[in-house]
């Protein structure tokens, strides 16, 4: 018997199909890898701190003065001047002072003030942006308690006033690119099952119709000469049309039976 063969390429839609759940899935792949180094981590360590109930114990501003950098445009920079605020609390954690900062970042840019302001070309706004805070924590603040959160492992002698990454970043930063990475995998495991029943509907198909082919007799040329075969040309079933024709002679005459016999 024969081999059915059976076309195993894919159409262009289907083609594009695939193309796009691989992209999606490269797209859902690289996207997790930035996400995870450029926030994820960041946000962890954020999450690792605990939080704690922080009494002020003292707001001092040192005479010493620290740069910042501004922008005024696209080709322009250049360096201002601030005072440095250092607010020292107390935490119901380790029940030490520590130095409070505003968040991770501002811990990051400047570890020995508590503040960093925007900032501005002109020195006397940023110094006026760090004496509001001064005012506000000395009047304000000073007797009350607020929630502050401290890592004992990493800053022992840190606090810090707010979170710069909470519990949303981190479900974004895993959300997006696994949504992708399985939309992607969707497209492409639906695309090869698709094309895979098609395969398998085209090979039943044409296995039925060659069954039919050599089971099925009546249509089939060789019946046509088989039925030639046992009626051949010539042949009736009328014995008078069957039997040969006899030519009797022109001057021929009959002769009766008996004078045959005699």
């Amino acid at each position: 018997m024969a081999k059915i063969r059976v076309s195993y390429e894919y159409s262009e839609a289907e083609d594009k199909s695939i193309r796009l759940g691989l992209f999606l899935i490269a797209c859902g792949i690289l996207s997790l890898f930035i996400l995870g180094f450029c926030w994820l981590s960041p946000t962890l360590q954020s999450l690792q701190s605990k939080p704690a109930n922080c009494t002020v114990v003292s707001v001092l501003r040192p005479e010493e003065m620290f740069e910042c950098v501004f922008t005024c445009g696209a080709d322009c920079k250049g360096t201002s001047l601030y005072p440095c605020l250092q607010i020292f609390v107390n935490n119901s954690e380790s029940n030490s002072v520590a130095l409070l900062h505003f968040d991770e970042q501002q811990l990051v840019l400047n570890p020995k003030c508590s503040y960093v302001p925007p900032c501005e070309r002109d020195n006397q706004k940023n110094r006026a942006s760090v004496l509001w805070w001064e005012d506000y924590f000395s009047k304000e603040v000073s007797s009350q308690t607020f929630t502050c959160f401290f890592n004992q492992q990493r800053r022992p002698d840190d606090v810090l006033w707010r979170r710069s990454h909470d519990t949303s970043v981190l479900l974004h930063c895993v959300l997006w690119p696994m949504v992708s990475l399985l939309l992607g995998t969707l497209i492409v495991l639906l695309t090869v099952c698709a094309r895979s029943l098609a395969v398998r509907a085209e090979a039943l198909q044409k296995r039925k119709c060659s069954y039919e082919a050599c089971h099925n007799p009546s249509a089939g040329p060789s019946d046509r000469r088989a039925d030639e075969a046992e009626d051949p040309p010539g042949t009736n079933s009328d014995p008078e049309l069957s039997s040969p024709t006899r030519t009797l002679p022109l001057f021929a005459v009959p002769v009766r039976r008996r004078d045959r016999e005699h």
